[in-house]
C-alpha cells in the first residue's frame, strides 16, 4: 500500500528477490507515477519539466501488478485488504504478507482561513499551481492601479521553516526575480518576500553554522525572516502573525511539517500520539503478524536517536525498504529478520541562484560547492537511467537559456465548448 519512496523501492527489492522465490507483488497507489519530492521546488521555479520529476511505476516495476486506487478497510484476521478502483469498483485483495506505507500529508492547525487561503507543497500538483498562481500575481499586479492592491498581489508569505519551505521560497523568488524583467511597469514596485518560522532557527538538522549561512543568504535577497513567530489568521485577504503585524497577500503557502497519512490508522494498525504506525527494528508492525510498515507513516527506531524515530526523509524510506523487502522473504524461508541500521549522512537544502547548504558525513559545506553536491546527489538517486538524462538536459538547457515565464493555470481545464 502507497508507491512513495518507500513502496516504489520495496517492490523494486521485491522484484529481484522474485528471481530466486515465488512471489506475487502487488502495489496499490492512487497515481501510476512517484513524485521525486526533492525536485518540486524546481518544477514550480521552472528548471525541470514537471514531467520530469515523476517515475511511471508500470515501466519501472514491469513484474508488480499496479493497481491505481485506495485501500479502505483491512482485515488482518481474514488477511485481507478493501481496494475501491478509481472507477469506484470495490474488492478483496488476499495477502501473505502487506506492507503499508501510504506516506504523509501536510500538518494543518486550526487558524482561522488557513484552509481556505493557504496551499500547500507536497504534492506535483501543488507546485504547479503555486508556479502558475505566482506568474499570474504578476500579471494581475502589471494591470492593476490601485497601490495597495498591487502590493498585496506582489506579497508572497511562507509559513515553516524546512527544507520544503525554504526551497520553494528560494526557488519560486528566482523565478519571480527573473520574469520582473518583462514587466517593466513593475519596475518601481517592490517585491516583497517572507518566511514565518516558529522557532528561532531553520532546519536545525544541517547544524547552526549552516543554518546561519542560509539565513544570511535568503536576508541579501531581501527576503524577510519572522523566527520565533506563528500564524495566528489568514482571512480578509491578509494574513495576521503572532507578532500583532498585518500584511495583506494573496499568495500563502503552508510548509510548517507533515503528518502520518490517515491510512495508517485507517487499516487499524497501532499507531503512537502522531498518528504513525508501531514498529519493531525489523519494521514489522506490533502485534499484527504478517504486516510492515515503513516511511513517513511509522515510527521507525532511529538507530542514532535511542528513543525517537527516524525523520521523515526519503533517504531513510529508501533504506527501509530494502530491510522490509528482505525480511518479506524472510517471513517465507525461515530466515533470520534484518533491522533497520542506517544513520542519516547527509542533508541538502537548495537555495536557488546557484547556492546550497549540505551537510555530508560530517563534512559541511555551503555557496557553489554545496550547490553541485545537492545537484549531483540528486541526480544520483532519481530512478532511472532515462529519467537521470531527462534532468541533466534540463538542468544544461536551464544554463544556457532563459527561464520560461509562461503561466499555463488554465491547462487540464478546457473551455465549454458553448460559447
Amino acid at each position: 500500500m502507497g508507491g512513495g519512496f518507500g513502496g516504489f523501492h520495496t517492490a523494486r527489492h521485491l522484484e529481484k528477490l522474485a528471481r530466486e522465490h515465488d512471489l506475487e507483488v502487488t502495489l496499490v497507489n492512487d497515481t501510476n507515477h512517484l513524485v521525486y519530492t526533492p525536485f518540486l521546488p524546481e518544477a514550480a521555479g521552472g528548471t525541470l519539466e514537471p514531467r520530469h520529476v515523476v517515475i511511471p511505476l508500470r515501466p519501472s516495476l514491469p513484474r508488480t501488478r499496479l493497481l491505481v486506487g485506495h485501500a479502505t478497510r483491512h482485515d488482518p484476521d481474514r488477511r485481507r485488504v478493501r481496494f475501491v478502483a478509481d472507477s469506484g469498483e470495490e474488492t478483496d485483495l488476499e495477502y501473505d504478507q502487506l506492507v503499508v506505507c501510504p506516506g504523509s500529508v501536510s500538518r494543518t492547525l486550526p487558524i482561522p482561513g488557513l484552509s481556505e487561503s493557504a496551499v500547500g507543497f507536497k504534492t506535483l500538483a501543488e507546485a504547479i499551481f503555486l508556479r502558475n498562481h505566482v506568474l499570474k500575481q504578476l500579471e494581475l499586479a502589471d494591470a492593476a492601479r490601485d497601490a495597495d492592491e498591487r502590493a498585496a498581489m506582489l506579497t508572497f508569505v511562507f509559513v515553516g521553516g524546512g527544507y520544503a519551505g525554504v526551497e520553494a521560497l528560494a526557488e519560486l523568488e528566482d523565478l519571480v526575480a527573473d520574469s520582473r524583467r518583462h514587466y517593466p511597469g513593475l519596475d518601481k514596485v517592490p517585491t516583497r518576500w517572507m518566511l514565518v518560522e516558529a522557532t528561532e532557527g531553520i532546519f536545525p538538522e544541517v547544524g547552526a553554522r549552516l543554518a546561519s549561512y542560509a539565513m544570511r543568504q535568503l536576508t541579501k535577497r531581501g527576503i524577510e525572516l519572522r523566527l520565533g513567530t506563528t500564524l495566528t489568521d489568514a482571512t480578509g485577504g491578509a494574513v495576521t502573525l503572532s507578532s500583532g503585524e498585518v500584511i495583506p497577500c494573496r499568495t500563502l503557502v503552508w510548509t510548517a511539517g507533515v503528518r502520518s497519512h490517515p491510512a495508517v490508522i485507517q487499516m487499524g494498525l497501532p499507531v503512537d500520539e502522531r498518528g504513525r504506525a508501531r514498529v519493531d527494528e525489523a519494521l514489522a508492525v506490533k502485534d499484527l503478524p504478517g504486516v510492515w510498515a515503513l516511511g513517513d507513516g511509522a515510527a521507525v527506531p532511529d538507530p542514532a536517536r535511542p528513543g525517537l524515530a527516524c525523520p521523515p526523509t526519503s533517504q531513510h524510506a529508501v533504506r527501509q525498504a530494502k530491510v522490509v523487502a528482505a525480511n518479506v522473504v524472510a517471513r517465507f524461508t525461515g530466515g533470520r529478520l534484518d533491522t533497520f541500521r542506517y544513520r542519516t549522512r547527509g542533508m541538502f537544502v537548495d537555495l536557488g541562484r546557484n547556492k546550497a547548504v549540505a551537510s555530508l558525513m560530517g563534512l559541511h559545506i555551503s555557496g557553489f560547492p554545496a550547490w553541485f553536491v545537492t545537484r549531483t546527489y540528486h541526480l544520483s538517486q532519481i530512478p532511472g537511467f532515462r529519467r537521470k538524462a531527462r534532468v541533466a538536459a534540463d538542468w544544461t538547457v536551464g544554463l544556457a537559456f532563459q527561464r520560461d515565464t509562461a503561466e499555463l493555470g488554465s491547462l487540464g481545464h478546457p473551455r465549454s465548448l458553448d460559447p
